[in-house]
């Protein structure tokens, strides 16, 4: 089987956020830290070379595939800031209704910058995805 990779590094936060080209971005990164940490009670780590992860579950598919990945997080990224904050479930399509401007993925949220949304229903939207995984995926 394939291994992921997408999973926990060394490479510290600060450095990342850093290195942002973006100064914007790199702002809106410090706020989002600062949120993600508030919501979760998750300190920030590097998942792979791009991605800031508050916590982790761990998931197994009924294909069998499985593996480790951060409850919530993002990443700046130079087209847009990618929100890994929504589980993709048709049953928490409303929580998308009062966030702002974005563009959705299949469980993915695209934005250009944090003012474009509302942090309020950020905030509701990361609370009910961290509260879906540790329900679908109890820790063992």
């Amino acid at each position: 089987m394939a291994t992921n990779k997408t999973r926990p590094t060394e490479q510290t936060v600060d450095a990342f956020v850093n290195a942002v080209g973006d100064a914007g971005k790199r702002a809106d990164s410090m706020k989002l830290i600062g949120l993600m940490c508030e919501v979760s009670g998750y300190e920030p780590a590097m998942w792979g070379p791009s991605i800031i992860g508050f916590g982790k579950y761990h998931y197994r598919y009924d294909s069998g595939h499985e593996g480790d990945a951060p409850l919530i997080g993002f990443s700046p990224r130079k087209a847009a800031i990618s929100l890994y904050v929504f589980t993709g479930s048709d049953e928490h399509l409303h929580l998308l209704d009062e966030l702002g401007k974005f563009e959705k993925g299949k469980a993915c949220i695209y934005i250009k910058r944090l003012s474009d949304i509302d942090t309020a229903a950020l905030e509701r939207l990361m609370k009910t995805t961290i509260q879906f995984l540790r329900s679908k995926y109890p820790a063992a």
